[in-house]
Formats: structure tokens, C-alpha cells, sequence
């Protein structure tokens, strides 16, 4: 099948995904986010902790993200984000401390990547792992639905505002509807974010939108959350 895509401007996207040698559990992963974010203290630059001052919350799609990608440490910088991560990288001490340890983080890949995030007449097939759809106000009406089909229509619409909230923040805005079909729910678990005990799903997704792997959708991103992987059909 030809691919093509609708015509209107493509941009690309710098995408920038860092792996260090370090292991991380789960658990450990805002400790990371909080340990880099320390390091980089004196640049007070509101894209490594989304925070405007006064604990102010910037509402807006994390550009620098925290996770744990194959048990390793993981920086994944999105858009202007690959720029101002250059600020960790220059002081050249990765001393990071992971709750009571004072651990020297190794740099073990760096994988530079322009990705185009866009809407094509084709199709393609992700996974998402611990996404957190569902807030305070959406979460009774998720319980109270009856059927497994209602609930994929409803994640459905939340998945498809999820990527055009993303896709916004990062300057992109599409002239045809995004479509996302669930076409498995493979695992649902119950996972704490601030605190907070929330439904995380484990699913497969089909879009007509490319995505970047390794971005994150929904709550949570900047921590590991609702990671995305493009998967063969």
C-alpha cells in the first residue's frame, strides 16, 4: 500500500533518547527525575521539572521525561527539550543521588532521531504500558460502564485527546480527525502517582498518527507512564 500523507506542513520533530548503564525500579524513577532536576538547579529551567516557581504547575506536555526502558535509567527529550538537556550534559558529573545512595550514573547510548508526528491514510499499531487514562471526575463514570465496548470507546476518545494535547504542545495541529481503535487491553492494575491510587492499563492502540517511540501519553509521563512502542501488525 502507498502511504501518503494529507497536505498540509510536516514538521519534524528532534527527538533525543539517552540510556544509561544504571538500573532503576519502578519506584525510582521520580527519584531519578528529582536527582537530575537537582543537578541542574542553577539553570531554573522550568523544562526539566514543569514547575513555573512558588510550586506553581506548568500545564503543559513534559518536553524532558524520566523512565525506565529495558531496567535501564532513561532521559527521553522531545522538541526543546533536546537542546536545554545539553545543560545536565555539560557540568560532566552524572553523581546522581537515587534515594540513600550516591550513584555515578554511565552513559550507555545516545540516539538522536527527527520524527514526524503526523496523520497518514494508513494505520499503525502501538503498545502502551501503565497508562493512566482516568481522573478523579472520569473515573466513577469508567466504573459504571457495563460492557467491554463501552470502555473502549471510552478510553478511545481519552487516548485521542491525549495525542492531540501532546501533539499541540509541540506546535503541531492536524486538519483531519485523529482515529484510535483498542484493539486489546492486555493488563489493568492499580498504581500510585502523587499519592494517589489510580487504574494503569497495559493495551494495544491502532492510530493514522506516527508517533515517536518511547513518548509518553496521559498522567504520569514525565515519570514513566504511558509509554508508547510502534509494534509489528
Amino acid at each position: 500500500m502507498q502511504v501518503k500523507f494529507y497536505k498540509f506542513k510536516m514538521k519534524k520533530i528532534p527527538i533525543l533518547v539517552v540510556r544509561f548503564k544504571n538500573e532503576l525500579n519502578f519506584k525510582e524513577i521520580p527519584l531519578f527525575r528529582g536527582a537530575v532536576i537537582d543537578k541542574t538547579s542553577k539553570s531554573n529551567n522550568l523544562l526539566f521539572h514543569n514547575h513555573q516557581g512558588n510550586d506553581v504547575l506548568r500545564y503543559r506536555y513534559p518536553f524532558i521525561q524520566y523512565k525506565r526502558l529495558n531496567k535501564r535509567a532513561t532521559l527521553v527529550c522531545i522538541g526543546d527539550g533536546v537542546e536545554v538537556i545539553g545543560q545536565f550534559f555539560a557540568s560532566g558529573n552524572f553523581d546522581l543521588r537515587i534515594g540513600e545512595q550516591m550513584l555515578k550514573f554511565e552513559v550507555d547510548t545516545i540516539s538522536p532521531s527527527q520524527q514526524i508526528i503526523q496523520i497518514w491514510d494508513t494505520t499503525f499499531f502501538y503498545s502502551i504500558r501503565k497508562w493512566l487514562p482516568l481522573n478523579k471526575e472520569n473515573f466513577l463514570h469508567y466504573q459504571n460502564l457495563q460492557s467491554l465496548s463501552e470502555k473502549c470507546c471510552f478510553l478511545e476518545a481519552i487516548l485521542n485527546a491525549n495525542i492531540l494535547s501532546m501533539s499541540k504542545s509541540l506546535g503541531i495541529f492536524f486538519d483531519k480527525q485523529i482515529k484510535c481503535s483498542i484493539q486489546l487491553i492486555e493488563k489493568e492494575q492499580i498504581c500510585v502517582y502523587k499519592n494517589v491510587k489510580m487504574i494503569a492499563l497495559d493495551l494495544f492502540f491502532i492510530t493514522n498518527v506516527s508517533l515517536p517511540n518511547y513518548i509518553g501519553l496521559g498522567k504520569g509521563v514525565s515519570v514513566g507512564f504511558g509509554i508508547i512502542k510502534q509494534m509489528k501488525k
